[in-house]
């Protein structure tokens, strides 16, 4: 998989993918991100890549011509899957979006900054709009290193243990059952005698139980598709 940012601070996304897993995605052959300067792509003689928006208000607005030359010289290399602009008034991000895209071969990412990017761009390029949440950044930086690295550690290959992945919370729409490891017992505070036991049904049957539990409690709204099931 190939991944493109498209941003003005590209600074910003330098630790990210030098790291970790993303890292290891990267050595194995398996995903490779690229992060491009749009200031790079500007006809201005300073560079800029924003200016003032038409019929007034506080905050600029990043112009057209920069991040189109950028979006159509990426296009005429290679074809993308999708074209996506990071934005608090996109799309709600989800685990279902993040398996979907990770099925793709070549993403775009465009961060936005300021007041945002020219509509223009959005009706002529973008494919798909994007928001981690209800909130506002700086800018789309580190929600495109969030969008990147949900997609890539889904990389059959990536994670050492391939099995990890599928068993994360939102995977089959609840949260994970909590998890414990050595010791077996800490000042006075022990492991569920059951997770001890080898009793792989029935470890299984107290994971699922958890599950069911926690997200009852923590998360109601995912808990929809599963009202008929109960909990111990």
């Amino acid at each position: 998989m190939r991944i493109d940012i498209l941003t003005v601070v590209p600074d910003l996304l330098e630790g990210p993918f030098s790291h970790s897993i993303l890292q290891r995605a990267h050595e194995k052959g398996l995903a490779e991100v690229h992060v491009h300067n749009i200031r790079d792509y500007s006809t201005d003689k300073h560079k800029n890549v924003d200016d003032y928006q038409y019929g007034g208000g506080a905050g600029m607005v990043m112009a057209i011509q920069p991040i189109a030359d950028c979006i159509e010289k990426l296009q005429k290399e290679r074809d993308y899957d999708e074209v996506i602009y990071m934005t608090p008034d996109g799309e709600v991000y989800e685990q279902s979006r993040a398996n979907q895209l990770s099925l793709h071969k070549n993403l775009i990412l465009l961060c936005g900054h300021y007041k945002g990017v020219d509509e223009r761009i959005r009706e002529r390029f973008i494919t798909m709009e994007i928001s981690i949440g209800s909130y506002v950044l700086s800018g789309g930086e580190l929600a495109a290193a969030v969008v990147a690295d949900s997609i890539i550690r889904l990389i059959p290959g990536v994670l050492n243990n391939e099995t990890s992945a599928l068993t994360d919370s939102f995977q089959d729409g609840l949260l994970s059952p909590p998890v414990y490891t050595r010791p077996a017992e800490y000042k006075g505070m022990k492991v569920p005698e059951v997770l001890l036991s080898g009793n792989f049904k029935k470890i299984e049957d107290y994971r699922e139980q958890e599950a069911l539990k926690r997200t009852r409690q923590r998360r109601p709204d995912l808990f929809k598709g599963t009202e008929n099931q109960t909990t111990k």
